[in-house]
């Protein structure tokens, strides 16, 4: 049994607090795929919601279709001007569709 198994919830938590606040701090450097915000958009939920194809939301956004498998299998995430679109598409997904 590894020490994260033997952990309680709270102590992983603690640790991860902490592990963060160390980060803001610029004591600690953590992978770009270890950041999570709350509240970032999620395509797959997105694209879902507008009831499109992979290929239909990609086309409307304006990107390939292997850079929405990316995010939607966590291997990237949207950054920047793509967030901003999702952002878009996730309030108000008319306005997404009718500029396409």
């Amino acid at each position: 049994m590894t020490n994260f198994e033997k952990e309680t919830p709270f102590e992983r938590l603690k640790a991860s607090i902490e592990e963060m606040n160390a980060h803001r701090a610029g004591r600690s450097e953590l992978p770009p795929e270890n950041i999570h915000f709350a509240g970032e958009p999620d395509p797959r939920q997105i694209r879902a919601q507008m009831q499109l194809s992979q290929e239909d939301f990609a086309h409307v956004l304006g990107i390939s279709v292997r850079t929405l498998q990316n995010w939607e299998q966590g291997r990237r995430r949207p950054t920047g001007p793509a967030m901003k679109l999702l952002r878009i598409a996730e309030r108000h997904p008319e306005l997404l569709l009718e500029m396409a």
